[in-house]
């Protein structure tokens, strides 16, 4: 019988699962490097689809003490009939999915509380899985790494496509372009990157919100003003992209989830995601 591979993948969700990475991986906090190894590995805890990296202990300069447990929630995500569900990425990394200690690594007179965690696995023995978001800076050779560690088994990619794009909110055109670009990226629904003069930019206004993806940079979002009703955050656009996705730049790209997107006249279902 065929093997469907995102489907094997989306079943291994619920396992405890580690990828070695040749990289040499640094984590600096404040002026002090704390993390320098090139025998990282890339963990993710069960119902976690974002990784972190792990690091021999021996190649932190720090102290490890253990530190409480805590009562961070699980943000479960269900991405189907009968999934299980996997945990919003934006889930505390406090809250640990698999048997292990937290520890809290003190450095240069700082505590970084419960920003390590050692897995109770063996194949993971001696390791130290560090929260990204405990560092102010993280390095794979020399190159700044945000928002969390890209995974060796996603891909994205950017095709342009002459269907016609049609984006609606409450039966209001947003968009409608046959210009649009479709960013494609593993396990995750495809996104419609449209150019602004095909958007009714007079119904957006620019919000405070800012998020970074490992793999894009760093967006800015936009609130939608429909029918007497704000819509806050449903659409963003990346204002200086990372390399490999240059050509979205200042493109703006609307939350499926949110409203309705018709592809060559045909409408999309809304998709579930952990953006829903």
């Amino acid at each position: 019988m065929a093997l469907h591979r995102s489907g094997r993948l989306a079943r291994e969700f619920s396992e405890l699962r580690y990828e070695p990475t040749p990289k040499r991986v640094r984590a600096i906090a404040g002026t002090t490097t704390v993390a320098d190894s090139r025998r990282a590995v890339l963990v993710w805890e069960p119902k976690r689809v974002v990784p972190s990296y792990a690091v021999p202990a021996e190649d932190l300069v720090a102290t490890l003490e253990d530190a409480p447990g805590s009562e961070a929630p699980e943000h479960l995500v269900p991405l189907g009939p009968g999934s299980p569900g996997v945990l919003d990425p934006r889930t505390a990394f406090a809250a640990h999915t698999c048997e292990g200690t937290p520890v809290t690594l003190r450095v240069a007179g700082h505590a970084l509380a419960g920003a390590g965690f050692r897995p109770a696995d063996p194949d993971l023995a001696g390791y130290v899985v560090l929260d990204f978001a405990a560092f102010d800076q993280w390095f794979e050779e020399s190159e700044p790494i945000v928002a969390h560690p890209r995974d060796p088994f996603s891909r994205i990619d950017v095709r342009r496509t002459a269907d016609r794009v049609q984006v609606l909110l409450d039966d209001t055109v947003l968009a409608d372009s046959t210009g649009a670009l479709m960013l494609f990226e593993t396990l995750i629904t495809p996104r419609f990157y449209l150019p602004p003069s095909d958007v009714r930019m007079d119904l957006l206004t620019a919000s405070p919100t800012t998020s970074a993806c490992a793999y894009k940079g760093v967006a800015t979002y936009f609130t939608a003003h429909v029918g007497g009703r704000a819509h806050p955050d449903v659409a963003w656009t990346y204002r200086r992209p990372l390399p490999g996705v240059t050509e979205i730049a200042d493109h703006v790209c609307f939350f499926d989830e949110r409203v309705d997107i018709v592809l060559g006249g045909v409408p999309r279902p809304r998709p579930v995601t952990p953006w829903s």
